[in-house]
């Protein structure tokens, strides 16, 4: 697989805001982020689009890509529920000219991070407790209980993974989560974050 620009990982538990992040920073246009659409075996929820959400496979389908080697790392994250990332993806935002941002699993965007230590700036969001993201979870009316209670089992062990990436965001005031992704995402690439050019005194002490 062929180098090309930076890849911007944000992971965590799910209900503890990462996509919210992501969304925004993809808004941000000195950043110059494109993202990364996953493929996944689970069934759509919603209004959920193929190819804008996720790349919906059947399990089979995911199952020989698997064998093909055509991920850049993949995980059965729940039964017959796997998540990866296509190396086409990243190879045709790569082509671009863009810098790759990623909404994924935390063992995926460390195994990402290893495979491109110095290319990769890997950030964990961190929810203000385990009862939160219950509440979080609850509130979206997008899953049963069960699924429910097996998120907050799995965000217990997520949560140990915080000290093994780059960067941990605590996410207690969205506002301010916001502008420390930003500003953080900015330094990594080496540019001037947008509020910084509005209000140049801001952020100095």
């Amino acid at each position: 697989m062929s180098e090309g620009g930076k890849l911007i990982i944000f992971s965590a538990p799910s209900g503890s805001g990462k996509t919210t992040i992501v969304r925004y920073l993809l808004d941000q246009p000195e950043l110059n982020l494109a993202f990364s659409v996953s493929a996944t075996s689970r069934p759509r929820r919603g209004k959920e689009k193929h190819g804008e959400h996720y790349y919906f496979m059947t399990l089979s389908e995911f199952k020989r890509h698997i064998k093909n080697e055509d991920f850049l790392e993949w995980e059965e994250v729940y039964r017959d529920n796997f998540y990866g990332t296509l190396k086409s993806e990243v190879e045709r935002l790569w082509a671009e000219g863009k810098n790759v941002i990623f909404d994924i699993d935390v063992a995926g965007g460390l195994r990402i991070k290893k495979k491109f230590p110095e290319q990769t700036l890997a950030v964990f969001v961190k929810p203000p407790s385990v009862d939160e993201l219950k509440i979080r979870l609850k509130k979206r009316s997008t899953e049963s209980d069960e699924k429910i209670n097996m998120r907050i089992a799995k965000a217990s062990v997520e949560l140990a993974t915080a000290p093994q990436f780059d960067r941990i965001i605590k996410n207690y005031d969205l506002e301010k989560a916001l502008k420390e992704a930003h500003k953080m995402v900015a330094d990594f690439l080496g540019v001037v974050p947008s509020f910084e050019k509005e209000n140049p005194g801001e952020g100095n002490p």
